[in-house]
């Protein structure tokens, strides 16, 4: 069944692809209506992120913005059927990226990057990222969470490598890092780095829109380990279909700064970009659903497991030591 699915999706898919821009535009504003009002897709997580974030706003801010951000998540669906077969100079067009000159410096110093990225719409179009270098031995990939249907998984693999990106499973990253270096390549990946970390990933917490938020923390230690130069790739929207991504410099070596200070500033600038257009956010997340309370509660729940498991165990062995008496 799954894979029916997937065949009808990707047909339709490729239709949609074949329409001009313009057009799949008309249909984004129709389908923001039916996704906002009828179906209302997660309204309640995101209008609940959103006056959690901004309580200065009034319910009618809080509404207008709502709005917003659904119409750009409409325009993110038809922008992402569009990358589908685009070519490289409609894509260079349509994502234009600046601030290169310091990245190219730091490879040409011999160092790798490491950059920080966001759930920003449309983020699907930073994979033409390797059509901005002409490098050798120049690896360039982002880290993705695999998706739970291999059709799918496999498809979305082959839409974000179209243009010489590598997708590189979070599970892999590491490895193939150190993969990269063996190869004698240095390397540019980017790492959507404001997703929730499961409970066992939860290390750091710090200030987040207002909320004391767990936050991943493996951006940094790879690009300390690697002693890369580390950049914040800011997204702008030019116009409806025209992005901009500025490299914004954070540091020229992770391991010279002290422990977890670059987690923090990444938050910080993430923050400061968000605020600056809040509706390229996807809001649509739980972002926020783990809790200090929470954390303290399971690892309570956990040290009292363990200690019945201990206590059971005690009484195995002394009824065993009496049986045998």
């Amino acid at each position: 069944m799954s894979a029916i699915v997937f065949y009808i999706v990707r047909a339709f898919w490729y239709l949609m692809s074949l329409l001009p821009l313009k057009v799949l535009y008309c249909f984004s504003d129709l389908i923001f209506y039916p996704m906002y009002y009828l179906v209302r897709y997660r309204r309640k997580v995101v209008r609940k992120n959103l006056q959690n974030s901004f309580p200065e706003k009034s319910l009618d801010g809080i509404v207008a913005l709502e709005k917003k951000f659904y119409h750009s998540l409409c325009d993110y669906f038809v922008e992402t059927m569009k990358l589908y077969g685009m070519s490289e100079e409609k894509a260079r067009k349509r994502m234009r990226f600046t601030g290169l000159d310091e990245v190219n410096e730091a490879i040409e110093r011999g160092q790798s990057v490491v950059v920080y990225m966001a759930h920003s719409i449309n983020w699907e179009y930073v994979t033409s990222i390797p059509l901005w270098f002409n490098h050798k031995n120049l690896a360039i990939g982002q880290i993705y969470h695999p998706l739970e249907n291999p059709y799918f998984d496999d498809f979305f693999g082959k839409l974000r490598g179209q243009f010489g990106s590598e997708n590189i499973s979070m599970a892999a990253t590491l490895r193939r890092i150190v993969e990269i270096g063996k190869n004698g390549q240095q390397f540019i990946i980017g790492f959507i780095a404001d997703q929730v970390p499961t409970w066992e990933a939860i290390n750091h917490w710090l200030t987040f829109f207002n909320q004391e938020t767990p936050v991943f923390t493996g951006t940094e230690k790879i690009a300390r380990r690697t002693r890369s130069a580390v950049f914040y790739l800011r997204m702008e929207r030019s116009k409806r279909g025209r992005y901009v991504a500025h490299f914004e410099k954070m540091c020229d070596d992770a391991s010279q700064l002290p422990e977890l200070e670059l987690t923090n500033m990444y938050y910080k600038v993430l923050e400061e970009s968000i605020k600056a257009a809040p509706e390229l956010w996807l809001w649509t997340h739980k972002r926020w659903k783990r809790t200090r309370q929470g954390q303290i509660e399971r690892e309570y729940r956990r040290e009292e497991g363990r200690r019945m498991l201990a206590e059971r165990e005690r009484l195995r062995k002394e009824k065993e030591e009496n049986s045998n008496v």
